[in-house]
């Protein structure tokens, strides 16, 4: 079994459960300020397994399913089965935590702050992707027209900028920034000639 499958359905299944279950949901959610005072570490990563609702946990889950599943493919040819899909996991589970780090970097120190969702770790996906393929055709919301990967990356960040520095969306544009600039990282780590060759493509 793919480990994206495997994400996708213990995601799902938890999801389902903390949408019935408050109390699960409650110690699920990512709050910088209990990691901080409490040393509740769990937090770090038991946010990815949780969402707001139906709607935020399919569009995350069908985002990681387009590219993931791909994407998981090309580790495993590149790499083997077995270290293929460490990368995966260790590209998905390291990139949630960079985006819960900048998110806890900025509200450690707000008790009121609350986070959940696989966002940031899907962005780390989506990215290094896109730094791996980046020819392939991508989509992005409010342009009905298909356009190559190596521009839809910096368009996508710009957005999640100036949204960021817009602020009052409830949308955690922090974590999608710092899970991003992580796959890309990943990418770079694995093979630094994919970064060379985007760049090439840009200027």
């Amino acid at each position: 079994m793919s480990v994206v499958l495997l994400i996708l359905i213990s995601t799902g299944l938890i999801s389902w459960q903390a949408f019935q279950n408050s109390q699960l949901k409650e110690r699920f959610l990512f709050i910088p300020y209990s990691v901080k005072r409490n040393n509740e570490f769990h937090r770090l990563f038991s946010h990815l397994f949780i969402h707001a609702d139906i709607t935020h946990l399919a569009f995350n889950m069908l985002s990681l399913y387009s590219l993931g599943s791909m994407f998981e493919q090309q580790l495993n040819f590149s790499f083997g089965f077995t270290l293929g899909s460490i990368h995966f996991l260790l590209l998905y589970f390291l990139g949630g935590l960079a985006s819960a780090c900048v998110i806890y970097i900025r509200n450690q120190d707000n008790p009121s702050y609350r986070s959940l969702g696989a966002s940031g770790a899907v962005s780390a996906v989506i990215f290094a992707s896109i730094i791996w393929n980046p020819t392939m055709s991508l989509m992005i919301m409010f342009i009905p027209i298909p356009i190559p990967a190596y521009l839809f990356g910096p368009i996508y960040l710009l957005i999640e900028y100036f949204a960021l520095r817009r602020g009052g969306t409830g949308i955690a544009h922090d974590a999608h920034i710092g899970g991003a600039l992580f796959g890309i990282l990943y990418v770079l780590i694995l093979d630094f000639e994919k970064g060379e060759q985007f760049f090439d493509l840009i200027f």
